[in-house]
C-alpha cells in the first residue's frame, strides 16, 4: 500500500493544455474513482501516475518520495487497461506471471504467486487455456491477476469493465468490490460509468476538461453536489433541473417561483437577493406523486412510462420543460395521464446563475463529511 501525492501538476500536448493546475492526494489503503466524461483528462491523469505520460509541470509522489522523473517499473505501480493486453499464445498461467519471468524472479516464487493469485480470482481451472478461450470476464480477471501477482504498491485500473456487456460488468464490478476487500490496496480506478464509482470507491473524484469539480464519498456527493455539473453527472437517472427565479429572501430561506410547479420556500447556505435567477435541482426519487392538496404540488402530462418491473419511470413535462419521476410504489399511470407531482423542499438542491449550489436541505446531510483523504 501507499499514499499518493499528485502535487500541483500540468499536462499540456503542445499548445494544448489537457490538464490545467492539479492537486490530489490518495490516501493508504484508499479505492479512489476518477469519474467524468469522455475527453475530461481521467485516463490522461491515470497515465501520468503511471508513468506512461511526461508531466509539464508539478510533482507526483508515492510515500513522499518524488517520482516525477521515475520509469514505470520504478514507480511500484501496476496497471490494468481496458483492452486487457493477454499474449494471446500464452495460457493463462503464464500470462499471469510474465511480468514475473521478465524481472527475473525465482521460479518458485513465480509459481506461489501464480497460484496465489489464480485463487483469488477463481481462475485456477483456466490456468492453461489461451486467451481466446475465456470470456471477457475472465479475460480481465487474468489481467488483474498478472497486476497482483508483482505486489505493487499501487493499481491503477483504466476502464477495466468498458468492453464488458451488461451483465458481464456487473458480475465484475462484484470481483472487485471484493478484491478491494481481501487485498486492501491503494486503487486508482477510470471510469465514465456514474454507477461504477457509486458503488466501488470509498472516494470519487469529479473530473470535468482536466479540472475536479468536486472530491468525496459516494453519498456525499449525491447528497451535497457542489455545483450542477456534479449534480446532473452523479445518479442514474440524472437530475432534474428547472428554471426558477428568487421572489423574496429572508435569511437562510429564499422563495422560488418555478417556471414550471409552484412556488417554493428553499433553505439556503448562501445570500441570495430577490430577481436572482437559480436552478432547482431535485432527483427523480425524490419527486412524489402527489395527492389534492398536498404542498408544493403540481399537475403534468405523463408524456413517457417506462415500466422496469421495481420501478416506474414517468417522463412529465409542460412548457418546454421535463421531469422525470422514479416511482418504487408499483402505480398504474399510462401515457397522457394527468399527474400530479410534488417536490418535497427537504429533497430540493438549489443552484445559482454560476452553477454553484447554495441550498442547504436536509437530505443533504444525510452522511457527515468525510475525513479521509483530501484535496491540496
Amino acid at each position: 500500500m501507499a499514499t499518493l501525492s499528485i502535487d500541483k501538476i500540468t499536462k499540456a500536448f503542445g499548445h494544448t493544455t489537457v490538464i490545467p493546475e492539479l492537486s490530489l492526494t490518495i490516501e493508504d489503503g484508499e479505492f479512489c474513482v476518477l469519474v467524468g466524461p469522455s475527453g475530461c483528462g481521467k485516463s490522461t491523469l491515470l497515465r501520468i501516475i503511471a508513468g506512461l505520460e511526461p508531466i509539464s509541470s508539478g510533482r507526483i509522489l508515492v510515500d513522499g518520495v518524488d517520482m516525477s522523473g521515475a520509469e514505470p517499473p520504478e514507480r511500484g505501480v501496476a496497471m490494468v487497461f481496458q483492452s486487457y493486453a493477454l499474449y494471446p499464445h500464452m495460457d493463462v498461467d503464464r500470462n499471469i506471471g510474465f511480468g514475473l519471468k521478465i524481472a527475473r524472479t525465482p521460479a518458485a516464487e513465480i509459481v506461489e504467486r501464480v497460484s496465489r493469485a489464480a485463487e483469488k480470482l477463481r481462475l485456477g481451472s483456466y490456468l492453461k487455456r489461451k486467451p481466446r478461450e475465456l470470456s471477457g470476464g475472465q479475460r480481465q480477471r487474468v489481467a488483474i491477476g498478472r497486476a497482483m501477482t508483482r505486489k505493487p504498491k499501487l493499481f491503477l485500473l483504466d476502464e477495466p469493465l468498458s468492453n464488458l456487456d451488461a451483465a458481464l460488468r456487473v458480475g465484475m464490478r462484484i470481483e472487485i468490490a471484493r478484491l478491494k476487500a481481501e487485498l486492501a490496496s491503494t486503487m486508482v480506478y477510470v471510469t465514465h460509468d456514474q454507477v461504477e464509482a457509486m458503488t466501488l470507491a470509498d472516494r470519487i473524484v469529479v473530473m470535468n476538461g482536466g479540472r475536479i469539480e468536486q472530491v468525496g464519498t459516494p453519498l456525499e456527493l449525491y447528497h451535497r453536489p457542489a455545483n450542477l455539473f456534479v449534480a446532473g453527472f452523479i445518479g442514474s437517472p440524472a437530475m432534474n433541473f428547472l428554471n426558477g427565479k428568487v421572489v423574496a429572501s429572508r435569511g437562510t430561506v429564499a422563495t422560488v417561483a418555478l417556471s414550471m410547479g409552484p412556488t417554493m420556500d428553499i433553505p439556503v447556505e448562501r445570500h441570495v437577493e430577490p430577481g436572482d435567477s437559480v436552478t432547482l435541482g431535485i432527483r427523480p426519487e425524490h419527486v412524489e406523486l402527489a395527492g389534492e392538496g398536498q404542498p408544493n404540488s403540481h399537475v403534468l402530462k405523463a408524456a413517457i412510462v417506462e415500466l422496469l418491473g421495481s420501478d416506474t419511470f414517468i417522463h412529465a413535462n409542460e412548457g418546454g420543460e421535463s421531469l422525470v419521476i422514479r416511482d418504487s410504489r408499483g402505480r398504474i399511470v399510462r401515457a397522457g395521464d394527468r399527474i400530479g407531482v410534488a417536490l418535497p423542499a427537504r429533497a430540493c438542491h438549489l443552484f445559482n446563475g454560476a452553477g454553484d449550489r447554495i441550498s442547504d436541505a436536509s437530505e443533504a446531510h444525510a452522511e457527515p463529511v468525510s475525513s479521509r483523504g483530501r484535496v491540496n
